[in-house]
């Protein structure tokens, strides 16, 4: 489902003409592999070809949620209420309705035009439906209207809007017609199985195409043609079938261990399940969280089974996204969250509590989680201090607490964390006890903690805490950066967001984290290093990011491209050079996979304008802006192009068209800031300054050019109440301080 944070093809056809496209373009492929010299090629054969040899399985996925990710509309698939029912939202009135068997839209489209659409698809089942209208340029497009399955004691069945409190206009980047809700590029990947997005940039149209229209069984084990066929050849030759199931020699790109491969004891002192063998590899969850993730592809056709860093860029635990100690806050879909897990550090994988075919649990209630945790130490009052069978009684209630999203659907946070209230007030998190005893306090539930379990609980430490220091600009974000870092039983995610968080605070005490991350064991820390290094001079860069050109994994690779993009040639040995210009190549690649969003051809101006290519990069800008008119940042790079060509009235221009848009938004406030400044209009640029502060509190370098243009001003007094006001709020930002020391000591 479509759920976009203010800042997601083929061309329209027929589903039976799609079908035969894929067809001929699946025999393209299987004409290529049979070529003289060519290496065999595995092929997507669906659903049904696999369930002739796996009956069992195929019954357990028939009917789950990833059978019914998306299908054709029609009588059998359609859940809401089309019959001239209406729903009016922020002064727009919408009407569902059927013409024939068509099923209809009356709503308000990208002009403000109120127009008939056709449904083509619907999109989920539970706990709600969306509904995809298709496009003669290949778009589909979600509506933000969704039907409300859930029974009508329970609020169900009925439309509603998944943004209630919203007034989206048409032209908003939330508007259903609006590229934040694009199906091609937002949804398409993970409701479908083999997906070629197909856009065409010179046209801006859409040729999308898939091999089945739900998750079927290759959109996890990947093309079965080869498979197939060995076990055909095994039979027909009479051979055991079980020599044509061995690990390497089944024919599938991707094989998963069995779950009965891993064997789980208890450890008698502590209760917890230990598994043997030490899981070392992570081929199950990295493909499920190809889509259970929140993250950017970057690559198309890849072999199932890779590392979903090599495909996709996942995101850290950045704000809005997640609260600092790593709690699911945006829209992240369970691998952000899971991999902080002590669970997941222990070897525990998705389908240990998952059936991979169903998608449902393997047990109901805690009888999920007895199934490791023992019940006679865990699931009794002594353990949850609840009453026995009662909601507080529940694992998931201390352990997995839910958030809503699109208004109606509770997702559990797959962090898997004991409850620490202690951390609500300092952390700015929430916690599991305050979820439900909402009337009282934290510090009432870091209390009832300490009486059950101890002090010791409420003193144990948690990396959130440097994570906050560092988004806060504590005094001692560096040191709380840098102890995180070193200590391997840190995740690996809050790692990497401590990596990412370091350049702000960095001094030689820390400059050699650096140089370990880069190098880190997990690739996800591997990445954020490498991308942090792009706040490092120039002549830096080289020394620290040159090995990662030649990175195992993807996301690195285009990382250290990007990265040292800016360095010249003649500071680069030939071979560095090289490897550069080929990994180069290949992030240019992943963007123009991506072409019909402005946010990548923001980031090819970007390397353009590193390398000094100053007309690309000023055509990259515009055809951002041609893409998504509202796409802020896009202005502001264009706006500061024309300040590097000299043409400081056109960035003021730029700059003034993008607050038609976004009044009050900081960065554009600031840019025309320092624009007003560079003209000499210091009294309008105080105002534009002074409002980027507001604004933006949480960015101190707004604060510190908002008073270094009031000292300018002559405005001293001024200054050094903006400055106290702003090192309170950012005890450990030298600039601020420093720049603090400077006034305070003048008259």
């Amino acid at each position: 489902m479509i759920q976009s944070d203010r800042p997601a093809a083929g061309r329209f056809r027929p589903a039976s003409l799609l079908a035969w496209l894929v067809v001929v373009a699946t025999s393209a492929i299987a004409s290529i592999a049979a070529s003289p010299g060519r290496a065999e090629l595995p092929t997507h054969l669906g659903g049904a070809a696999c369930a002739q040899c796996h009956p069992k399985e195929a019954r357990e996925w028939t009917g789950s949620h990833h059978d019914l990710a998306m299908q054709p509309a029609n009588e059998s698939t359609v859940k809401g209420n089309f019959n001239d029912a209406s729903h009016t939202h922020q002064g727009i009135t919408t009407r569902f309705f059927r013409r024939g068997p068509k099923f209809m839209v009356h709503t308000e489209g990208s002009e403000g035009n109120m127009a008939d659409f056709e449904v083509s698809y619907t999109f989920g089942v539970e706990p709600l439906q969306q509904y995809l209208i298709g496009f003669p340029d290949g778009r589909f497009q979600v509506l933000s209207l969704a039907w409300d399955d859930r029974q009508r004691e329970s609020g169900g069945q009925r439309w509603y809007s998944i943004y209630p409190d919203e007034v989206i206009p048409h032209g908003d980047v939330l508007h259903w017609t609006q590229p934040s809700q694009n199906w091609n590029h937002m949804c398409a990947e993970c409701h479908s199985t083999n997906l070629r997005k197909g856009y065409r940039a010179e046209t801006d149209t859409f040729e999308t195409l898939w091999s089945e229209i739900d998750v079927s069984c290759e959109a996890c084990h990947g093309p079965g043609s080869i498979h197939r066929a060995r076990k055909l050849k095994a039979r027909a030759s009479a051979a055991a079938d079980v020599k044509a199931d061995r690990k390497g020699e089944s024919g599938l790109t991707i094989e998963f261990p069995p779950v009965a491969e891993a064997n789980w004891s208890i450890d008698q002192n502590s209760g917890m399940p230990v598994r043997a063998p030490i899981r070392v590899e992570r081929l199950e969850v990295d493909t499920c969280a190809r889509c259970h993730s929140r993250r950017s592809k970057i690559a198309e056709g890849i072999v199932p089974g890779h590392p979903i860093q090599d495909s996709h860029r996942v995101a850290t635990l950045d704000p809005p996204l997640y609260y600092p100690d790593g709690q699911i806050r945006g829209e992240v879909y369970v691998y952000g969250s899971f991999v902080q897990s002590a669970m997941f550090a222990a070897g525990v994988t998705c389908s240990d509590c998952h059936n991979p075919h169903s998608g449902t649990l393997r047990a109901e209630g805690n009888d999920l989680c007895s199934r490791c945790h023992p019940a006679g130490r865990f699931d009794v009052p002594q353990h949850h201090h609840h009453k026995l069978n009662s909601a507080g009684a529940q694992c998931v209630a201390c352990h997995m607490p839910s958030r809503t999203y699109m208004e109606i659907d509770d997702r559990r946070d797959h962090s898997l964390r004991v409850p620490r209230p202690d951390l609500s007030e300092p952390l700015g998190s929430p916690n599991a006890c305050n979820g439900c005893h909402s009337s009282m306090t934290s510090t009432w539930a870091a209390n009832k903690i300490n009486a059950w379990y101890g002090e010791s609980r409420r003193m144990e430490p948690h990396w959130g805490s440097a994570i906050r220091a560092a988004q806060t600009s504590s005094v001692d974000a560096e040191a709380r950066l840098v102890a995180i870092l070193a200590n391997d039983k840190v995740p690996a995610i809050a790692r990497a967001t401590a990596i990412a968080l370091l350049p702000r605070f960095m001094s030689p005490r820390s400059l050699s984290m650096f140089s370990e991350a880069v190098k880190d064991d997990d690739p996800l820390v591997r990445t954020a290093a490498v991308a942090a290094l792009d706040q490092f001079p120039l002549d830096m860069r080289s020394a620290l990011v040159s090995e990662r050109l030649v990175d195992p994994v993807r996301s690195v690779r285009h990382e250290a491209a990007r990265v040292l993009a800016p360095v010249p040639a003649s500071q680069l040995d030939p071979k560095t050079s090289q490897r550069r210009d080929a990994a180069l190549a290949s992030y240019r690649r992943a963007q123009e996979l991506n072409a019909d969003r402005a946010d990548s051809h923001m980031r090819l101006g970007e390397v353009a304008l590193g390398q000094g290519q100053l007309d690309l990069a000023q055509a990259e800008y515009e055809l951002a802006l041609t893409r998504e008119p509202s796409f802020i940042p896009a202005y502001v790079n264009l706006a500061d192009l024309h300040r590097i060509r000299g043409a400081e009235k056109e960035s003021e221009e730029i700059l003034r068209a993008a607050l038609k848009i976004d009044p009050n938004n900081a960065d554009v406030r600031h840019a025309l800031g320092l624009s007003l400044v560079r003209m000499k209009r210091l009294d309008e640029a105080l105002v534009e300054l002074e409002a980027a502060a507001t604004h933006r509190p949480e960015n101190p370098r707004y604060p510190y050019v908002y008073a270094s243009a009031l000292h300018t001003a002559g405005k001293i007094d001024q200054a050094r109440r903006v400055l106290r006001k702003a090192t309170a709020e950012h005890p450990g930002d030298r600039d601020l301080q420093a720049f603090l020391v400077i006034l305070e000591s003048q008259n």
